[in-house]
């Protein structure tokens, strides 16, 4: 449902949030390997997400990216809809244009639903929740 981009803007935010709880701020390069993504895809996710203010970027050579106390208590799904778009969640899982309760697709209601959880936890889940997951070495962003 998610597309790889977005997965790993969550990734690297989530990456992000570890170092600034510190904080420290990371390169995309350090960003890349920890998540184990592309330096390129991690740069352009990087500078899409500070653009829209996610999370900061401060350039020169004490610089890099990182997060404040207040973008650490925003919902993933503030991540989900810079990257995927605000339709993400309304969009029918086999592709069609004319979906919907009227017209359905094959999956259409099933996929509803799943659609219908998948957004609501991440509207739940802050970035801090998922942080602290990582940071506990209760959940893992490589393996």
């Amino acid at each position: 449902m998610l597309s790889f981009t977005c997965k790993t803007a969550i990734k690297a935010v989530i990456y992000l949030a570890s170092k600034s709880s510190g904080g420290e701020k990371a390169g995309i390069k350090e960003i890349a390997e920890m998540i184990n993504a592309s330096e390129h895809t991690v740069g352009k996710i990087l500078q899409t997400l500070a653009r829209q203010g996610l999370i900061n970027s401060v350039k020169g050579p004490s610089g890099g990216f990182f997060i404040s106390e207040v973008q650490l208590e925003q919902p993933i799904i503030d991540i989900v809809e810079t990257i995927e778009g605000k339709q993400v969640f309304k969009e029918c899982g086999l592709g069609l244009s004319q979906c919907n309760a009227l017209h359905p697709c094959p999956i259409h209601f099933e996929y509803k639903e799943a659609s219908d959880i998948l957004e609501n936890l991440f509207r739940e889940k802050k970035v801090k929740n998922l942080c602290d997951a990582v940071s506990h070495g209760l959940a893992y962003l490589i393996g």
